[in-house]
Parts: structure tokens; sequence; C-alpha cells
């Protein structure tokens, strides 16, 4: 390998910037708050390579994870949460600041990128990776390629239904924000596992698995009706797709007992009549998502 390999993970409060050594050792990385407004996000981000470059005395190539997608149709970002992006052309805005090809990726792609490339599902031929945090994203990669799909939404289940519905508790279904009832995102994202534990305000689930393991009956309910509504998601893409393997990130994936619960719910919901799918932590936390921005670009 010979190219530095810069990754940018675009976020509503922060921007991060990695840079990959030709080994692929961490040779630089640095963040600082989102700025306000779409021409200032392009500028900032423009910056922070720059000043990359000449701390390293070496060019590189970049590449940015994006809270959304750029749609095939337009060119537009379409989708994004940090909305100052929507209906731009941030992929041309970006390659015309930096006067280079900068490819541009959904951060939910690139989290997955990253844990097939070099993380926990390295090795594996196809990976469905899952984001599980305040939203419910997913992506899809093939023998080391992002899988966009015609339409670059390959991989957005969190916006398709929870399979087999049961009950008051889910028919129809809670309001989505893309304006459908009943999408996965409503029941396994970790806002929603906070709101069937504590009620309509609650938005924070990270002390959930602690009051489990206490004997709080509320927690334990809530933990075991949300392993079983995302072992159905899984199942239902495990019968889709059928993955070499499923790696699991966000805050949601620390949760532990997810890895021995799965692979004990989700057979039962394939048609198949042996299920060994791997369900997988990631290996890289939080710098999955910048991590495989950089990888958007192969190691030369």
């Amino acid at each position: 390998m010979n190219q530095y390999r810069i990754g940018i993970d675009l976020g509503g409060t922060k921007i991060e910037i990695i840079v990959l050594a030709p080994d692929g050792a961490v040779a630089l990385r640095h963040r600082i708050a989102t700025p306000s407004g779409y021409e200032a996000t392009v500028e900032a981000i423009a910056g922070l390579v720059r000043d990359a470059e000449a701390r390293l005395g070496a060019s590189a190539t970049v590449g940015v994870g994006i809270p959304g997608v750029i749609s095939p149709a337009t060119g537009l970002v379409k989708g994004a949460n940090s909305i100052a992006l929507n209906g731009h052309r941030f992929e041309y805005d970006i390659s015309q600041a930096l006067a280079r090809e900068v490819r541009v990726e959904n951060d939910a792609n690139c989290f997955a990128l990253s844990e097939a490339s070099d993380g926990a599902a390295a090795g594996y031929g196809v990976v469905f990776g899952v984001i599980l945090g305040t939203g419910c994203g997913g992506g899809i990669i093939m023998h080391g390629k992002v899988h966009q799909g015609l339409h670059r939404i390959a991989g957005e289940w969190g916006h398709t239904p929870l399979l087999w519905p049961r009950g008051e508790d889910e028919v129809p279904g809670h309001l989505c924000w893309c304006g459908r009832y009943g999408c996965l995102e409503t029941y396994v994202a970790g806002p929603a596992l906070a709101r069937d534990a504590d009620g309509p305000g609650a938005r924070d689930a990270g002390g959930l698995p602690a009051r489990a393991a206490a004997g709080e009956q509320i927690a334990i309910d809530a933990l075991a009706r949300h392993a079983d509504r995302l072992a159905r998601g899984l199942g239902g893409v495990i019968n889709l797709l059928d993955p070499d393997a499923i790696v699991l990130g966000g805050g949601l994936s620390n949760m532990d007992h997810l890895y021995t619960e799965l692979p004990r719910l989700i057979p039962p919901h394939v048609f198949s009549d042996v299920v060994t799918t791997p369900i997988l932590k990631n290996r890289h936390g939080d710098s999955s998502g910048v991590r495989g921005a950089a990888w958007l670009w192969p190691a030369t």
C-alpha cells in the first residue's frame, strides 16, 4: 500500500476526520463541531482535508460518510437527518472544493464496510451491518464493496415493517418520522426501547441491562420484547439476503445479551432447517463510520 486515505464522518453535531496510513495504521484523527449552514459545512470539511494533508506532507484520497443518501436521479442529498445537506449537490460540491474526486456514502454503509474490511466481519463475503442507535440503519457489503442498489437505498431495513406483528402493542404500530406506521425503527432503535420500558417521554435505554440484571421486571420484559422484535427483523434479512455474517453497531450493540439471545431467537423466523449466521459485535465501535469512509478507497 502506498496511499494515505482520509475518511470523514459528517454528523449533525460533529465532523470527524481520520487518516489511514499506507500500512493501515491511524496516522491522524481530529474532531470539530459541525458548523451551521451548508456552505460552512462544505468549507469546514475541505479545511480539515487541507490541514491534514499539510501535516502529512502528502496528498490523500477522500471519502465522506453522511447520514443520508445521494439520489441517483438528481445527485442531491435526500433523507439526511443533518437537514442542511438535503437538496444540495454535496458530492459534487465537496469534490469541486477539493479539486478531486471525493466518494460519498451513507454512514451505515460506511460502518458495514469498515467492519467487513478489517473489523469483526473481516474475511466474510457478504456482510449485513446494522446500526442500532437513535435510529436504525443497515448496510450491505458484498465481497469488499458497498452494495448500493438501484436507488442507493440497499440495506434500509429500518423503514421496512416489523415482521409477524403481534397484539395491540404492535398493530397498527407506531408512527415513524418517515410518515408510515409500523417501521422496524420504531421498535428496535434506542428511543423505542426506552419508550417501551419507561413510557412516552423516555429516550435513553442505556441503563436497562443493569436494571434487568438487578431483577427489575420492567427492564427484563422490555429487553425481552426488544430482542424478539430484533430477531424477527434479522430473520427477514436472512431470508432475503442470507448473509455470511451480521455485525451490530450503534449504542445498543453494547448490550451483551443480544449475542446470546439473537442466535436462539432468530432461527424460528428463517426458512431453513439450520441457521448458523454469526451475530457479531463490532470491533471498531464509534470509529467504524469514519474508518469506513476511508475504506471507500480500497488499499492500493
